[in-house]
């Protein structure tokens, strides 16, 4: 049937219905692409590589993408491609640390085997060396306190009614009073279970193996007084971070039993701030039920500066009439997304395009880094290479925004960072700020790592005390202070801290362990 040779008013109708019909086609085609990313999404984060880094095989893939789309940007003749220094690891065996004690071991031929066949003597005209590396199991050795008694027979003290009849050397300030617990066994319990994710009950099979009886229990309890002794350190840590310019958060759920009114198995929340001045960083695990805006204000109550996170929703809420602190964003976590799209699509094309251009933005990062520039100047730099980047990476999301469905992953990758785009971009306004939150990320990795071995915390005061731990221990890593060492010190020294002054000296840079 010709429609042309029909009525004006059916021939309406009929383009009314073709319309409505091609609509509902693509909006199916939409949802089944949609859907379909969603399953191969899944499937690659069950099965596939969790880091966010190319191989060879997946970047040559996007040769032989085609897509309808615009084509990538051309390096221009003014374009720079830096590319990184490369130095060819020396093949072999690493030397081992000369700090190790070295005991010499001399495998010499017998006597006899010294004497030439022409009636002389061998002369030693060289030697070769070797090293094998010995180890001993972990020794433990009793410290036996004897606190002689004195009295006099004579008098009985009677003589002497100001002091008393028997007389003795007043105990030493112990971490955990009338307890076994030294400062170097509490550090290495500790440093067992939030290092090397070790649970306690592993622990107490290890002690057994060396004739040593420590129950679960012990080590738990010992946490808890531990953790009672230094609170007022952990204080100071937090003032610390406050006094910073920047604070990176993040938060991750946890597992806590007894909890008032929730179940053993739902969620609770590990928040963790990371700040201070640049060359002092500090770490600061905080313990919370919930995922919501208050436990941020709590956290960050007095501060003022730069606040960068990911972008959940719960920041804005609490920052919102706050002028005291300036939200920045994480490019990371825009990447991360753009990631996911070129893995699950069949057409990576432009999701690979907007990673290139992220790229551009670290490239740039890491060559301002190599630079000695005072604070002023790096910005200025900054500023002056990375804006007409970002400005062409808008003006790329904005365009294919129009033209990529909402629906799909690539749809929504674009979505979020221009939802984002301003508090992407702040970082160019300070010094202290990089492109993403990664160090927070950093810092929050063991917690998820060692989640993964003790699975929950016992209860709200484990995962309290739980917390200080982590914060110390980090703190010090980020400070390049050995953990174990610097955990001895303050568990010798806290017993004795009165003022805050002398919690002050307890923290990693004013401690030498």
């Amino acid at each position: 049937m010709d429609v042309a040779t029909l009525p004006p008013e059916v021939q309406e109708y009929i383009y009314s219905i073709e319309e409505k019909a091609d609509k509902a086609v693509r909006a199916w085609e939409n949802r089944y692409a949609s859907l379909e990313e969603q399953y191969k999404l899944l499937l690659l984060q069950k099965f596939g590589r969790k880091s966010e880094k190319e191989l060879l095989e997946e970047r040559q893939q996007f040769l032989f993408d085609s897509e309808e789309s615009t084509p990538p940007e051309q390096d221009t003749e003014d374009s720079t491609t830096v590319i990184k220094a490369y130095q060819r690891k020396k093949p072999g065996r690493k030397p081992i640390d000369e700090s190790i004690p070295r005991e010499e071991v001399i495998i010499d031929i017998p006597e006899e085997e010294k004497q030439c066949a022409c009636g002389h003597t061998l002369t030693r005209i060289g030697e070769e060396t070797s090293e094998k590396l010995h180890v001993i199991p972990p020794k433990m050795w009793v410290e036996r306190i004897v606190r002689p008694k004195y009295g006099c027979k004579a008098c009985e003290g009677s003589g002497d009614e100001e002091n008393p009849a028997v007389r003795i050397a007043d105990v030493r300030p112990a971490i955990i009073p009338k307890s076994i617990a030294t400062p170097s066994l509490l550090s290495f319990i500790i440093v067992n279970k939030f290092i090397d994710h070790l649970p306690y009950y592993r622990q107490e099979k290890r002690f057994e193996r060396i004739g040593i009886h420590i129950s679960r229990q012990n080590m738990s309890n010992w946490q808890q007084a531990a953790f009672e002794k230094i609170e007022p350190l952990i204080e100071r840590l937090k003032e610390h971070i406050h006094s910073g310019p920047v604070i990176n958060m993040g938060e991750t759920p946890v597992q806590v039993m007894g909890e008032s009114e929730k179940k053993n198995t739902s969620k609770s929340y590990m928040w963790l701030a990371r700040g201070g001045p640049p060359k002092k960083p500090a770490v600061l695990y905080s313990y919370r039920e919930t995922r919501g805006s208050r436990h941020i204000t709590d956290i960050l109550n007095r501060f003022s500066g730069y606040l960068q996170t990911d972008g959940y929703e719960a920041y804005e809420t609490a920052l919102a009439g706050n002028a005291d602190i300036i939200h920045v964003g994480c490019m990371a976590h825009a990447r991360r997304k753009f990631h996911e799209a070129a893995k699950a699509s069949k057409k990576a094309g432009s999701a690979q395009e907007a990673i290139n251009k992220i790229k551009k933005l670290y490239a740039i990062e890491g060559t301002l880094h190599g630079k000695e520039l005072s604070p002023e100047q790096f910005v200025a730099e900054r500023k002056a290479l990375v804006e007409p980047v970002l400005e062409q990476f808008k003006e790329w999301l904005e365009k294919r925004s129009l033209q990529v469905p909402p629906s799909l992953l690539l749809g929504k990758a674009i979505r979020y960072t221009l939802n984002e785009w301003p508090k992407l971009v702040r970082y160019l306004d300070s010094p202290y700020l990089t492109p993403d939150n990664n160090v927070a990320e950093r810092a929050i990795r063991p917690f998820v790592v060692g989640r993964k071995n003790w699975l929950f915390a016992g209860s709200p005061k484990g995962a309290e005390s739980s917390c200080a731990m982590y914060s110390l221990i980090e703190t010090a890593k980020q400070n390049s202070v050995n953990p174990n060492d610097y955990l001895i010190k303050v568990f010798e020294l806290a017993p004795s801290a009165r003022t805050t002054e002398d919690w002050k000296a307890l923290l990693p840079w004013n401690i030498d362990p």
